[in-house]
């Protein structure tokens, strides 16, 4: 009760925000949340507040919402939580009060420690021997990172400390050395300094890259010692170095899985099948998608965290049920079913041959693709309402949410060899595309509509609001699987990292405007005049937000050295030459400048930004085979009276053995198949169950 008006009780993220703003440029605030009132952690702060109340405004919440709403990351609600807010430095209406968390148990030394540390200079300047400074920070038994500034580099080297400063608040104290005014017996290029508080230990001169390196230097102890010995390294003999390269962790697949290992994934909306049940289960939906995997293997397991969104995305979808089989626990289902790539998806209507997925492992891609597969393709319509409600969006009801492109073949009862070609070709493209088809004695007043006749196609953009007529003039299966998938990529696209192989299959130029935003409605127009160009446009006119991908600085830097002002039209031949175009920076990004400027450029008139290398991209690292590793162990295993001899094992074969027949089974794929199919080859995968001394030293994490 004496603490009322020192302790403000808040219950939303309004109140705590009409606080923040009272204080901006006054004062600072701890925040602190308490599961319960009356525990341990609740005294602590009401202490605290007692001492340090005159000094800063003390908040406290139970409230478990109000700690998620005011954390990035998802906090634990049964402990207690505090928060150093400098609202004193905030002296603007719209800037918010940065947070410092305590990162110790909640007690009132950890509390009255954490103040203490909020309250030291941000960054401390000295000019005497680091031998000799002591600051609070090294009193309380936190290390003390020294930023080495010269007098030309005043600015920046304190521009540095700060943003150092800011991200080691609580963990480490930061001073800037003026090493023009000390006598340091160091090396010159060395630019940071390490003084830790346990008494006897040398300071640590060392030569650091980055920001992110003195960072990771305090937070984790044994980075000193690793880079003190790289410096120290000598020379070494280039075979050595070749060998010490297979340790590099080169797959980011595996890279990404290992570091999230420890979270779980919500498979609850997926059925688990088996031997036992995976026939039964088939025939419980109209629809049964199937995921084969093997739990020990890096894609499977990054397609499962996919596939797990899916399964929550489709939640309540009727006539479609998820599945997964774990081809180690069963090798002699997936080897039934014909199984010889993990992953690999496929879905299963009674009476049909399963639908094998070859596409993108994204979220998006795999839903898309589960939920056209729910309709036939191409989908046959039996009337005119039908066929213009289909074209609409509005038909079937099963793909109402479903808004990409439409397109519906109409056909004449004289067109029967084109309309056969346009059914297979659905086939091919089912899942991937909607496809509707149209046959009808009406059939000629429906293509006139759009200003054409049959057979041809109708192409329906944003739901029906712009229907585009195209004859078809080619009537083979290969051919119309091939204008199809070219009608339906976007006329000026945003090029992202999913969709960047379809438009390179095209084999042309890109004509690409790097942006580092939305671009401007001025230049969109412009753009997009240009790419109506068509049909069968010489080169691809696209665009690329580097907010939304971020490789683009990367690619740009590859170009460029730097990263050039943005935006930035290039004209780029991946295909022929790897030459880059810059279009000239001082004019207007018109239809009228730009053909003015591919002109020259096809004169010969201008002269390349830069030219790509032709070296192939390759792995910087050759893949492990495995089981050839397996083989020299082989013939030492001596099999036990009534045991199988152990074998090694062909490339399409079960890896982890399985019931006899199916370790006799031949291998039914060849090598091309492998290629073109969506997962990864058992032979490059297979754990390895005997190896040589040399290796077992490597790939350890795998």
């Amino acid at each position: 009760a004496l603490l009322f008006n020192e302790v403000k009780y808040v219950e939303t993220l309004a109140d705590l925000e009409n606080i923040e703003n009272v204080l901006k440029g006054k004062s600072n605030m701890v925040f602190a949340y308490v599961p319960a009132t009356g525990t341990a952690e609740h005294r602590a702060v009401m202490e605290a507040a007692f001492v340090y109340g005159t000094i800063h405004q003390f908040v406290l919440t139970t409230e478990a919402a109000l700690l998620k709403a005011t954390s990035h990351d998802d906090p634990d609600v049964s402990s207690a939580w505090l928060s150093f807010c400098h609202c004193q430095q905030a002296t603007e209406p719209a800037q918010p009060c940065r947070r410092t968390a305590l990162a110790q148990p909640l007690t009132l030394l950890s509390i009255h420690r954490h103040l203490k540390l909020m309250g030291a200079p941000l960054v401390t300047e000295v000019a005497e021997d680091p031998e000799k400074i002591s600051t609070v920070h090294l009193q309380l038994g936190l290390p003390l990172v020294f930023i080495l500034s010269q007098k030309e580099t005043y600015e920046a080297d304190r521009r540095t400390a700060e943003f150092v400063a800011w991200q080691l608040l609580g963990k480490a104290g930061v001073a800037l050395l003026f090493r023009d005014l000390v006598e340091l017996n160091v090396l010159h290029r060395s630019n940071v300094a390490l003084k830790t508080p346990d008494e006897g230990m040398p300071i640590q001169y060392l030569v650091l890259e980055d920001t992110d390196e003195v960072i990771t230097l305090v937070e984790d102890k044994n980075k000193v010692k690793q880079i003190q010995e790289d410096e120290q390294e000598e020379e070494e003999d280039e075979d050595e170095k070749e060998n010490n390269n297979q340790d590099i962790q080169d797959d980011q697949v595996v890279e990404a899985v290992s570091r999230d290992k420890k979270r779980e994934l919500p498979l609850e909306q997926i059925l688990v099948l088996t031997e036992e049940n995976f026939h039964s289960s088939l025939s419980e939906a109209a629809r049964t998608v199937v995921l084969f995997y093997a739990s020990w293997e890096a894609v499977s397991l990054a397609v499962l965290r996919s596939y797990s969104e899916v399964a929550a995305h489709l939640k309540g979808t009727p006539g479609v049920l998820l599945s997964r089989v774990n081809c180690w626990d069963w090798p002699g289902l997936c080897s039934q079913e014909n199984v010889t790539q993990f992953p690999t998806i496929r879905i299963y209507k009674e009476g049909q041959q399963p639908v094998t997925y070859g596409g993108m492992w994204g979220t998006e891609e795999l839903s898309s693709f589960i939920l056209l597969s729910q309709v036939s393709c191409p989908l046959k319509l039996a009337t005119m309402d039908e066929a213009e409600g289909y074209l609409r969006g509005e038909f079937p009801s099963e793909l109402s949410s479903h808004h990409h492109t439409s397109l519906l073949g109409v056909f004449s009862s004289a067109t029967s060899e084109a309309r056969e070609a346009f059914e297979e070709a659905g086939n091919i493209l089912s899942g991937h595309v909607r496809m509707g088809m149209y046959f009808e004695d009406d059939a000629l007043a429906l293509s006139r509509k759009y200003s054409v006749s049959p057979p041809a196609l109708l192409l329906a953009r944003s739901g029906g609001r712009s229907v585009e007529g195209i004859a078809l003039s080619k009537h083979s299966v290969q051919d119309m699987v091939q204008m199809i998938r070219y009608e339906l990529l976007d006329i000026f696209p945003e090029i992202t990292v999913p969709n960047l192989p379809q438009y390179l299959q095209l084999g042309k130029p890109f004509l690409i405007l790097f942006s580092a935003g939305d671009i401007s409605q001025v230049e969109s127009r412009e753009m997009l005049k240009l790419a109506k160009r068509r049909p069968q446009q010489a080169f691809v006119a696209c665009w690329l937000n580097l907010k939304k991908t971020p490789v683009g600085y990367g690619i740009l830097r590859t170009y460029f050295s730097t990263t050039p002002p943005l935006p930035v039209l290039l004209w780029v031949n991946l295909h022929a030459g790897g030459q880059v175009f810059k279009f000239p920076s001082e004019q207007s990004i018109t239809e009228k400048n730009i053909l003015s400027w591919l002109e020259k450029l096809q004169a010969g008139l201008e002269i390349p930004s830069s030219t790509l290398s032709e070296e192939d991209w390759k792995p910087p690292l050759p893949a492990y085979d495995f089981l050839q590793m397996m083989e020299p162990s082989v013939p030492e295993l001596s099999p036990q009276p009534g045991d199988t001899p152990a074998q090694p094992k062909s490339p399409g074969g079960d890896p982890a053995g399985g019931d006899t027949a199916t370790r006799e089974e031949p291998a039914q794929e060849s090598p091309a198949e492998e290629v073109g199919s969506p997962g990864r080859g058992l032979r490059g995968t297979a754990p390895r169950l005997a190896a040589r001394d040399k290796q077992g030293k490597r790939h350890s994490e795998l």
